[in-house]
């Protein structure tokens, strides 16, 4: 009696454990099954260049929804967009990176604004090992020899803005020089500028703090350097947020010297009104991409804001399109297991048509647009009127990794 009471016991008790068994795994495949992709967006909600990151917050949540046809989720499972400030500080942002990947256990962040940021920020990836998607900051350092092999780049980099302008400034009897914030941004941009240039001549480089908001000293130096020359003189300027254009006021015209400079946000586009043909190059204006994309963006633009969207908004569009094309690869697997080697190599739709992930440094390559400003009394902003579109194949981005 006992016995038979004891092996119908160990048979309940059993029978018992394996439902216990089946549904803790039934749980857990189940969690696995609905657990979210987690994207960490780190950039300057505030900070100098405040108005640059929010563009970029904007255009990478209408490319979510976009990519995703409206539902947010990829694979059935659901994107969570985590947004963090860095103010622009390196520190802070290589410490909310830090947070991101440890505290929060996100899959994939991306950001920040500032190249000096971004530079903080890249050995937090690789210690982390997580992709860390960098949009828009510039620097050529950051997928160069600072770069490892999670960082990919959706954002242009200094070479590409440089080797585009000189498309525009690189004619023989130009007299050429510099003005840049002393900063990554600026240091490698004159850099790639220089060595993109062939065949005017590069007489100066001017390097100023960030923040600076009196140019006449640095104005000064430029004039004098240029000044008396034969030729077509021109100063290069190369800034992020500020008004630099300020130098214009130093009569610059009295000394045969013209402005040229890339291109820019609506806002500072306004002071370009007072350079009717300045030519140079940008990364984005709405009116030139021609593609489904471009349309769409645009489209939602003006219907959720009333205007339409600007440099850093088509940055974070492109940024969106490149995370959902890579998780539908890896269909929703956002392990950097996966999505290094589903990106590598990857070409993806964007505002400004396709764009290829190169494989050895992981910098999206990308159309860019030389323009010549014409004033239009209809738009605030001196207007960029396409000439014509650089193709990515047509410059000649140096690999500047260690890899």
């Amino acid at each position: 009696m006992t016995h038979r009471f004891t092996l119908r016991r160990l048979v309940v008790m059993a029978s018992q454990a394996i439902l216990v068994v089946a549904s803790t795994s039934a749980i857990v495949s189940a969690y696995a099954q609905s657990k979210d992709i987690k994207i960490a967006h780190i950039y300057s909600k505030t900070g100098p260049l405040e108005a640059y990151g929010k563009q970029t917050a904007t255009g990478f949540m209408m490319g979510l929804d976009y990519a995703t046809g409206g539902t947010m989720t990829i694979g059935g499972k659901k994107i969570v967009v985590i947004e963090k400030d860095d103010g622009g500080k390196p520190d802070q942002g290589k410490s909310l990176l830090a947070a991101a990947y440890g505290d929060d256990k996100v899959d994939i962040a991306v950001g920040p604004t500032a190249s000096p940021v971004a530079l903080a920020m890249l050995p937090v990836a690789e210690e982390y090992k997580k992709i860390l998607l960098v949009e828009p900051a510039v620097a050529d350092s950051i997928t160069g020899d600072k770069w490892n092999k999670y960082i990919f780049r959706t954002g242009r980099n200094s070479s590409q803005d440089a080797i585009s302008n000189a498309v525009a400034l690189d004619k023989a009897g130009i007299t050429i020089a510099t003005m840049a914030q002393d900063s990554a941004f600026g240091r490698d941009g004159v850099k790639a500028f220089r060595e993109s240039i062939k065949k005017a001549k590069l007489v100066h480089e001017e390097y100023l703090p960030p923040a600076t908001s009196d140019f006449t000293a640095g104005g000064q130096r430029l004039i004098d350097k240029l000044k008396g020359l034969p030729g077509r003189k021109v100063i290069f300027i190369i800034w992020a947020g500020g008004n630099p254009f300020k130098i214009a006021d130093m009569d610059l015209k009295r000394h045969g010297i013209e402005i040229a400079t890339g291109g820019n946000i609506l806002p500072a586009m306004v002071a370009y009104k007072q350079f009717p043909g300045m030519e140079g190059a940008a990364y984005y204006y709405f009116g030139m991409p021609k593609n489904t994309i471009n349309d769409a963006m645009v489209s939602r633009h003006y219907s959720q804001f009333k205007s339409p969207p600007d440099f850093f908004t088509a940055g974070g569009f492109s940024a969106a399109m490149a995370v959902v094309t890579a998780l539908k690869k890896t269909n929703g697997d956002a392990s950097s297991t996966a999505l290094i080697p589903a990106m590598e190599g990857m070409s993806f739709d964007t505002p400004k048509g396709k764009m290829t992930f190169r494989k050895e440094d992981h910098q999206a390559m990308q159309s860019m647009y030389h323009f010549k400003i014409k004033v239009d009394p209809a738009f605030a902003w001196g207007v960029p009127e396409l000439v014509r579109e650089i193709k990515p194949e047509e410059m000649n981005v140096p690999i500047r990794n260690k890899r």
